[in-house]
């Protein structure tokens, strides 16, 4: 299975990942600062700012494109529980 780093420059931790994983269900594990509320793109409150390697995340969903208009996100926004890793990023809580 191919891997990839992510890396939470909050706890400044950096994890190898499965290629195809969600941003949030790693921060769950490693205690980033990246808050979550439902894993399904309901609410929001997951959004983090990707510091590094944003062309290394999934495209943006319809779902999570309307969560980052509804919560004025910045062009470095992303949603957790929405963006898949496909290969080294930097990320923050927003």
């Amino acid at each position: 299975m191919a891997r990839a780093k992510l890396t939470f420059q909050d706890i400044n931790l950096t994890v190898n990942a499965p290629v195809g994983s969600r941003v949030v269900e790693l921060s769950d594990k490693v205690g980033s600062g990246i808050a979550y509320g439902c894993r399904e793109g309901d609410c929001g409150t997951c959004l983090m700012t990707v510091v590094e390697g944003m062309e290394n995340l999934s495209e943006p969903s319809s779902v999570e494109k309307k969560l980052l208009k509804e919560n004025v996100a910045g062009k470095n926004d992303r949603v957790a529980c929405q963006a898949q890793i496909l290969g080294d990023v930097t990320v923050k809580p927003a």
